[in-house]
Order: structure tokens, then sequence, then C-alpha cells
């Protein structure tokens, strides 16, 4: 079966099979061990026949046993009961080893195949551009990763090994039944094309519900994110209940889907049920009209009947497991689906290293659009030269940030070239490109871990002395020894135990150690008073020195120190102001050009 998205079952197991390889000697010793099934399911009725046949009858014990039976005990009603109870017992404990070996092997297969996979969805998350994530939301991709994923799980180590030794158990009932009553077999087995049709008419419809129930949880994890991470907000306008609301409708309809779906599950159960019911009776009914006219033993109908329940178990298993796999198909889908996006921004196969850039910066004829109805740079063209500081204002949506997000190689542009020292960006390693920029943004992201960790967070082989160095070099050493625990306090998530003002420095510390290049400043101090935003322009001030620098601000005073101050409306720049600050501070030269807003500079 394909779906609309062409992810067709044989397909979707292959993938999921290759992914597994290095655990195939696992998955073949978990497969070993469910076959061991199907000889103990051979032998589970066995003992109730010898009892009735050969203790309380006067049949002969069945030949196969005559080689192990001496003819004296075999002669003894006594010996025969207690070799059946025997055999009952070692064939019970038997059973009982195989299921807890293969339930230990299986977890422990299962889980490393698990790790592995959202290993491997989890990195492939991180290489998709920031256009992927901010259209689908990142709580989308962390669903797939938390709850999609573990159906390699369900599918390799549960589904098809339990699915193969049906195939095995129910070869083995029906050989066996066929040598003791052809007829009964084959009315044993006339309703399995009954089972297997409506197995696959419902498993068309499954996969595309359960599909839907996992969009929606995935939509129900969203508000929850959302909400959480937003708490303040919330709080402050007093949407709690509203939220509230938000999130019982979304997850109201995911709940009345699974109830649904559930249903139909339920209804193919007792379509199943009642099909193997069916079987049963008609077997039943012959079998005793078969006794009556001598040609079975009561001992005989009792072992076929005993087989019967264990064939139409296989048969069962096979029909529902198709359905069943429909649901965890319909995670497999929604993984590959993840797999399946390529990044917007590639590297190219010869992308040549970078291990330190000198600083030169140059954007020649820019474009760029998230849509292409939707514009937010236009034929931008600037020549940085190393060291320079470059202010940069406008409106909010002017397209700042979105200059800086493609110089970072965040996204390529749509038309147009970015240089560093000459070379197109996308000519970079972009790992070692990345590498060469140290970024603070207008709100700084920490991690939920100590604050020794974050300002290390771009250098974690730093020692404790670089650590403490770029502490103090962003003025921030005081304040981190007047906590609890020093450098190793926990910021808590997102830093929000700390001040705005405390994480700016911490962000800077981070900047400082990592050593880059080329300094991106977004709005650093948009969010502080002014006292702490005379520490932190004291601390950037030290940061600049030696960097090319491309500083965001919407205050002018922000950008006093700057060499070049660019003016950006609507995408294009629209003002360029060129100035030269002299060893004394004093302005040297000062030229300001107004550029035409259809065109770019030269």
């Amino acid at each position: 079966m394909t779906t609309a998205n062409g992810y067709g079952d044989f397909a979707l197991v292959w993938r999921l099979l290759r992914q597994a390889r290095p655990y195939w000697p696992h998955l073949g010793g978990l497969l070993l061990l469910s076959l061991l099934s199907t000889p103990l399911a051979l032998l589970t009725p066995l003992p109730l026949k010898i009892v009735v046949d050969s203790v309380i009858g006067s049949k002969p014990l069945p030949g196969f046993l005559d080689p192990l039976v001496p003819d004296a005990a075999a002669r003894s009603d006594t010996t025969v009961l207690v070799l059946a109870v025997c055999l009952l017992i070692a064939v019970a404990l038997l059973g009982g080893l195989v299921a807890l070996v293969s339930s230990v092997s299986t977890e422990y297969v299962g889980e490393k195949i698990v790790l592995g996979f959202r290993a491997r969805l989890f990195r492939h998350a991180q290489r998709l551009s920031l256009l992927y994530h901010d259209s689908r939301g990142t709580t989308d991709s962390a669903y797939r990763i938390q709850y999609d994923a573990p159906s390699i799980q369900w599918i390799l180590v549960e589904i098809i090994p339990s699915l193969t030794a049906a195939v095995f158990t129910l070869v083995g009932m029906v050989y066996i039944t066929f040598r003791i009553d052809w007829q009964l077999a084959l009315v044993a087995i006339a309703v399995s094309p009954f089972l297997l049709l409506s197995a696959w008419i419902y498993s068309q419809r499954l996969r595309h519900r359960w599909r839907d129930v996992y969009q929606l949880d995935s939509s129900a994890l969203s508000v929850v994110e959302e909400v959480l991470s937003s708490l303040r907000v919330v709080q402050a306008f007093g949407q709690e209940a509203r939220e509230g609301e938000r999130f019982l409708s979304r997850s109201g309809e995911s709940l009345r889907r699974r109830v649904h779906t559930s249903f139909v599950e339920g209804v193919f159960g007792l379509l199943v049920d009642l099909i193997t019911t069916l079987g049963t009776a008609a077997v039943l009914f012959i079998g005793v009209l078969h006794i009556r006219s001598g040609v079975l033993t009561l001992g005989d109908l009792l072992l076929v009947m005993g087989y019967l329940a264990q064939l139409y178990g296989p048969l069962n298993q096979l029909s529902t497991s198709k359905a069943t796999l429909q649901r965890a198909l319909a995670s497999t889908e929604r993984v590959y689906t993840l797999l399946d996006e390529v990044p917007d921004v590639v590297e190219r196969p010869d992308a040549q290293p970078l291990a330190h850039a000198v600083g030169a910066v140059a954007f020649r004829g820019v474009s760029f659009a998230y849509r292409e109805d939707y514009p937010v740079l236009q034929d931008v063209s600037l020549e940085v030269d190393p060291g320079t500081r470059v202010g940069i204002s406008g409106k909010t949506g002017a397209g700042k940030t979105t200059l800086m997000s493609l110089l970072t190689r965040f996204y390529d542009p749509t038309f147009g070239e970015i240089s560093l020292d000459g070379i197109d960006l996308r000519d970079y390693n972009l790992a070692d490109l990345r590498n060469q920029f140290a970024i603070v943004l207008q709100e700084p992201v920490l991690f939920s871990t100590s604050i020794a960790e974050n300002i290390a967070y771009g250098r974690p082989e730093a020692s404790e002395e670089e650590i403490v160095e770029a502490a103090k070099a962003a003025n921030a050493h005081e304040f981190i020894l007047g906590l609890s625990d020093g450098y190793e306090t926990e910021v808590g998530e997102r830093g929000m135990s700390l001040s705005g003002g405390e994480r700016q420095r911490i962000a800077l510390a981070r900047a400082f150690l990592k050593d880059a290049p080329i300094l991106i400043l977004d709005e650093p101090t948009s969010s502080v008073d002014v006292k702490t935003e005379a520490a932190i322009m004291e601390a950037m001030e030290r940061l600049m020195h030696g960097r090319t620098t491309f500083m965001i601000a919407h205050r002018l005073g922000t950008l006093a120190n700057c060499d070049t101050r660019i003016e950006i409306e609507d995408g294009r720049i629209v003002r360029l102001e060129q100035q030269r600050i002299s060893a004394k501070g004093e302005e040297a030269t000062n030229m300001v050009q107004w550029l035409d807003r259809s065109k770019g500079i030269s």
C-alpha cells in the first residue's frame, strides 16, 4: 500500500531495516527466540492428549515418545500420568524462560535502536534551516523525535519478529492438524482468506487516521510549549483560562480522533473474533461427528481443538498486526518526512576550510525573500574593510537582522553574493565559516546549565582561567562571584534566574572567550537600564577592538563609535554615513551619502 505522500509499507519497512543495519545480528537473535515459540506451542496440548487417551483411555502413547519411554513404564497408568505432568511443567518452564530472555533482549535492542534513530533525527533537525523551523514550529520536530521515533522499535523488534513467528507457528499447526484429520484442517483454515481480506480493508483506513491523530497531538503539545515559554505574558494579561481552553480544544479534537480510530480497530477486532469463532464452531461440530463415526478419538479432538486455538492465534495476529502495523507506519512516515527535508543551506562537496578570517566582508547585489511574494532585502551592496565597525539602523522589519542572518549563512541570498575575504560564503566549510562569528543578541540565549558552561559554550575546551578572564572583560566577574555557587551557579531554563543585564554580560563573556574575528551585536542594550547599559557598552568597546563589527540598534547614540553607519528601509540601504575616528577619539572625516531608494550602493 502506498499513501498520498508516496511512502509504501514495504519502502518504509526497508528503510527501517537499513537504519537498523548495525543491529541485524541482535534482531536475528530476537527472531530465533521468537521461532522457539513454535515447537513449544506444538507441545503445549500434548500432555492433555496423553492423559485423556493413554491414562483415562487405553490408547498407546504417541509413536514419537516410544524411544523416550521404556515399555514397562508405558504400561503403567501412574507412570504415564507422571510423564504427562512432567512434560506439562517442562514445557511451561521452557516457555517462561524463553519469554524472559526474549523480553529483556527485546527491551535492550529496542531501546538501543530507538536511541540511535533519535540521535539521527536530532542531528538532522539541527541542520535544517531556520526557515523550516520558523514555518513548521520546533514542537512538531520535537514530537517526531520523541514520540514518533519509537516506531522503529515497534516494527523491527516487536511486530516483525512476532509476525514471523506467527507464520512458522501457523504452518506447523496446519501440518499437524492435517496429519490428525485433513477435513478438520481444511475447515479450520477456510476462514483465513476472510481474515486477511478484512485486515487489508481496515489497514487502508487506519494509517490515515493515525497520521491525523499524531498531527493533532503535536499541535496540542505546541500550545503547552508556547504557553509555558511565555508564562509571564500569559499571567500578566490573565489569559490562563483562555489558554487552557485552547489546549482543551486541540486536545479534545485529538481525543475524538483517537476514540473514533480505536472504535474502528475495535470493530475490526470484533470481526476477527466472529470469523474465528465460526471456524471453531464448525470444527467442533464436524469433530464430534468424526468421533461418533470412529474416525477420531476424544484425545485427538481435544488435541485438534488445542491446536485450533493456537492456529487461530497466529491468524488473528497476522490480521490484527496488519492493522497495528499501520499505526506504527503512520509514525514512521512522519519521521521520514522530517528526514527527507533537505536543508536550504547546503555545504558544497568541495567546500574549502577557513581557519581564521581577516574580516573583509562584501555584499554585492544581495536580495532575499522568505516567500516569492514577500521580499525582505532588495539589491543590497556594501563593502566592509577588516576591523571596521558598521552601525545598522532602521525601523522594525526593515531587514536588519535578516541581513546578519545572511552573513552567518543561516539563509542563502535569493540573488547576489556575500563574500568573506574575497571568497563567496557558499564556498567555505559551513562549520568553519560560522566559527568566524561571535553573536550577541537582544535577548541573550542561555542554557539550563552552569554559568561557566554557558560562557564556554563556543569553546568547551576552555580552561577555568580563560573563562574567568572572559567574564572580567565582560564586566560579569563581580556579580558572578556574588552568586551562591559562583561560576557553578545553575542559571535555570533560558537563564531566567538571572536579570536581563546579567544574561547579557554572560553573552558578552561568551563572545570574548570565542575570540572570533567578526562580531555581530543585535540590539545588545535595548532591554537594560542606563547604568547596566554603560557597563555593557564599556565591555563592548573592548570586545569590538580589532574586530569587524556589525551593530544593530534603534538608538543612534549606541552607534556613535561606529566607523560606518547605514540605514535600512524596506529592505534597501537608503543612507550611508562614513566617518573615521582618530586615535584621540575625535572625528577626522565625515561623509554622508543619501541613496536612491530604488538602487543599492554601486
